[in-house]
């Protein structure tokens, strides 16, 4: 819905019409809440719609595993949830090491994983490297593996989720700006440019603007804008089925299903939040797909289709911030994603929806408070 009044009441209202917040909302709907998305833009029109669509256990900071693994098994059932399968495929993701000296960092990572209970990533030997992936360049030791990842269709997954919230009921209103919020004991209050609206909880899943509702709120953040760039080549006879990274150097590789070549893995542009845009830094693009097409020789000679970036949210620590507010208790938060936050959505939307209702987690979300950026800061009882 685009123009319509924001007035009335509502017992949640979400900030942000990315995946997070539209996961929220489907999940507050099933829980049986009232629920309004503002978004100042269109559903889906950043981040979580312009991402490499990355569905991966691999890798994952040791605070974020627990919350990765169960929302991996939302996503083995996402068909279910949103009566969509978001073109999820199960790939499989590797990280490559291409010296011996990475390899042993991936023993080490493998070895620390598994004396904190985890089996999911696991060791390849050059032979099994190449079994899997038999187009990389030669010399490479081995890898480490998540068999069961994959990768989805961001934008895609993000509609699918709005469409369900909305025959629950969830009201969606694009075009429609946060002016301010004024958090009270009894609910709060949002002023926004279509109009006033009255809502018993507030979630700020605003992304890369969500410091400013923070702000609002008294307990600023230090939330930078990032530009993650992607580039997509030509259709190519098929010759990779997983998703690839390597241990030493920036790059995300796969190739869809039609044939095309997705190239990512954090090399950046610049963000301008303030333009609601990004520029692109054409040198490190040429340098992505140059260390592309080293690993790949498939890929050299490919003609390039296009290069984006989409605005995200990164925090100093490169984890989210996932936790009640530590100024008013009745808004949460859910940002600061750090480019890898597309996997997690299924499982941060339950999660929030959990804590509106009971005030519990299902998972403990102690890691990811508001308040490890705030040390000093005493937390506020309104």
């Amino acid at each position: 819905m685009t123009g319509k009044p924001a007035s009335g009441t509502t017992d949640l209202a979400v900030i942000g019409g990315g995946l997070h917040g539209c996961s929220l909302a489907l999940q507050a709907a099933l829980k049986g809440l009232s629920v309004v998305v503002l978004e100042k833009d269109s559903i889906a029109r950043h981040a979580s719609g312009v991402n490499a669509g990355g569905v991966r256990r691999l890798g994952r900071h040791p605070a974020e595993i627990p919350l990765s693994l169960a929302s991996m098994r939302m996503w083995h059932e996402i068909e279910e949830l949103v009566h969509d399968d978001c073109g999820f495929q199960v790939s499989g993701q590797v990280k490559v090491a291409e010296t011996e000296g990475e390899m042993g960092n991936l023993r080490l990572r493998a070895e620390q994983l598994r004396s904190q209970g985890y089996e999911h990533e696991v060791l390849l030997d050059g032979e099994e490297l190449y079994r899997l992936l038999p187009a990389l360049k030669r010399g490479c030791p081995g890898g480490l593996a998540c068999l069961d990842d994959g990768f989805a269709e961001p934008y895609r997954t993000t509609q699918a989720f709005r469409r369900r919230a909305e025959a629950l009921g969830v009201r969606f209103l694009e075009k429609t700006r946060v002016l301010s919020l004024e958090a009270r004991c009894s609910g709060c209050r949002l002023s926004t440019s279509s109009g006033e609206l009255e809502a018993g909880v507030v979630a700020n899943c605003a992304g890369a603007w969500a410091a400013r509702i923070c702000e609002q709120l008294g307990e600023p953040v230090p939330l930078e804008p990032i530009a993650p760039m992607m580039t997509v080549t030509q259709r190519l006879p098929f010759f990779v089925k997983p998703v690839v990274g390597t241990t030493g150097r920036l790059l995300s590789f796969k190739q869809m299903p039609n044939g095309t070549v997705l190239i990512g893995g954090g090399h950046r542009g610049r963000a301008e939040p303030q333009h609601n845009g990004t520029a692109l830094d054409f040198r490190r693009l040429i340098r992505n797909v140059q260390i592309a097409a080293d690993l790949f020789p498939s890929v050299r000679g490919a003609r390039i289709i296009r290069c984006w970036a989409g605005i995200e949210a990164r925090m100093p620590d490169d984890i989210p911030v996932i936790s009640r507010s530590s100024t008013a208790s009745n808004v949460l938060h859910a940002f600061g994603f750090s480019a890898h936050g597309f996997q997690l959505g299924p499982v941060v939307g339950r999660l929030m929806s959990e804590l509106i209702v009971s005030g519990e987690s299902s998972l403990s979300l102690k890691p990811f408070s508001i308040t490890r950026f705030q040390r000093d800061r005493p937390a506020a009882t309104s």
